[in-house]
């Protein structure tokens, strides 16, 4: 059969029927080229935000409505929905609480504890008075 006859019969492009018959494997897919949010002038006032949150008070920090309010309100900025700003803030929160926690975090050490027999004894002086049978002696 020819080409234009497979492709009227299975309904696709010649082309198609090309490609299959010169590879049974299909080409790999083109991945998309990951397009620019319309948030990204404002992640880092959205992060400056939630750092400022790090110290406050549970009752003080920042919600994502007031992260919304204030993107608005201080920046001019109201090309975003609401929707948009609280996933962000709802994914970066913990990220950020983690970033400073790194921060935080002592270095992994240890000290060795080792202790020999008689290497650390405590020793107390005295006079010490013995009496054997009828005698006196004083040793030191």
């Amino acid at each position: 059969m020819s080409q234009r006859t497979l492709g009227e019969k299975y309904g696709v492009h010649r082309r198609t029927i090309r490609q299959a018959l010169t590879s049974a494997v299909p080409p790999p897919r083109k991945q998309p080229a990951p397009r620019a949010s319309v948030l990204d002038p404002a992640k880092g006032w959205i992060d400056a935000m939630l750092r400022e949150d790090l110290a406050a008070p549970r009752k003080q920090k920042h919600t994502a409505r007031r992260i919304f309010q204030r993107l608005a309100q201080e920046h001019d900025f109201d090309l975003v929905s609401y929707s948009t700003v609280s996933d962000y803030v709802a994914i970066r929160r913990p990220q950020i609480q983690i970033e400073d926690q790194e921060g935080r975090r002592h270095l992994a050490g240890m000290v060795p504890q080792v202790h020999l027999p008689g290497e650390e004894a405590e020793v107390d002086f005295a006079d010490v008075w013995v009496r054997l049978a009828g005698e006196v002696t004083n040793s030191r």
